[in-house]
């Protein structure tokens, strides 16, 4: 049995992984230059920042059993129950579930889960049409890994179950901008929710959530905002610059700046099934099907895999 699975975030990969265990021969494509999805982290002025999920949590014990995996191996540590919430200038305390950060970045998970998988990145799928075929390519089974508007774009209109499960999310688009100041100047918090604001919806102090103590913020924005501003990446770091000072009433500005954007960062609409597989046996899974949690993406490719590895074994 061949399968191939398009997309390389924990969604694909635990997707991939769960067949490849029961010993179906599996392919994961992806195309940027690596794994990880929106467990996203760049490295800026020298040092690897988290810029897509900005934490996870844990309520699933499958789950958790990973993530212990991952604490044991130095990947993943316990970082905060408690955030603040900012609301028209003031502060409370949002006790809440705890929430895990990476030291080495939350791409060092995906890279963890890779380990052992076939993948082949900086490979973008044009086409999955029926027989299955990708690109082409018979193959017996296909997951698509990825938002919905994503997968639109490659699946044949025959397709016609995929799509429709495709068709039903609805994604909300975000930047995640990246300030580095001169010194940690902000009052004592792990991260923020910011309520009510025009621009930002969340800050997150990185040097804590990573453990290194870096001056360093990483502030998201709000669909709306977002919209506005796709590709006007220097406009908004200034922007949220701006924001995050009123907020924290920063006494110094940043000394550098940088913005990436998300164009599918939260999906809108949850999917109450907790994956997609048709006759046609094209699966669609991730974390729409779901809680927007990394927890959900990772059950929803964990499920599709055993889905598939029952119906192909």
């Amino acid at each position: 049995m061949s399968v191939v699975v398009v997309g390389a975030g924990i969604a694909g990969l635990a997707c991939a992984r769960v067949m490849v265990d029961a010993g179906i021969d599996v392919r994961v494509l992806e195309r940027t230059p690596g794994v990880g999805g929106r467990l996203a982290t760049r490295r800026y002025d020298g040092r690897p920042t988290d810029i897509g999920a900005a934490y996870f949590t844990v309520s699933d014990p499958s789950f958790d059993a990973v993530v212990r995996r991952w604490q044991d191996a130095g990947l993943a540590r316990e970082w905060t129950d408690t955030l603040v919430a900012f609301e028209d200038g003031r502060s409370a305390p949002q006790p809440g579930p705890m929430r895990w950060a990476a030291p080495g970045g939350l791409r060092s998970l995906a890279e963890h889960l890779a380990d052992g998988l076939t993948v082949k990145l900086q490979h973008a799928v044009t086409a999955v049409e029926p027989g299955p075929m990708v690109d082409g390519v018979p193959v017996d089974a296909v997951a698509l890994a990825m938002p919905g508007p994503q997968a639109l774009d490659v699946l044949d209109p025959c397709l016609r179950a995929a799509r429709a499960a495709a068709d039903g999310q609805n994604w909300s688009p975000s930047f995640a901008v990246t300030l580095r100041y001169p010194e940690r100047a902000w009052p004592d918090f792990h991260g923020a929710f910011v309520n009510g604001h025009d621009v930002l919806t969340t800050i997150c102090d990185d040097g804590d959530r990573r453990g290194d103590g870096a001056p360093v913020l990483v502030a998201y924005t709000t669909a709306s905002y977002t919209a506005t501003r796709l590709g006007a990446h220097d406009q908004v770091i200034a922007e949220v610059a701006d924001a995050v000072e009123e907020v924290l009433g920063l006494p110094a500005r940043p000394v550098t700046g940088y913005a990436h954007q998300w164009p599918h960062a939260r999906p809108e609409t949850p999917s109450d099934a907790p994956f997609h597989l048709d006759e046609d046996n094209v699966g669609v899974c991730g974390d729409a099907w779901g809680p927007s949690r990394v927890q959900t993406a990772w059950l929803s490719g964990t499920a599709l895999g055993r889905a598939l590895a029952s119906r192909l074994g």
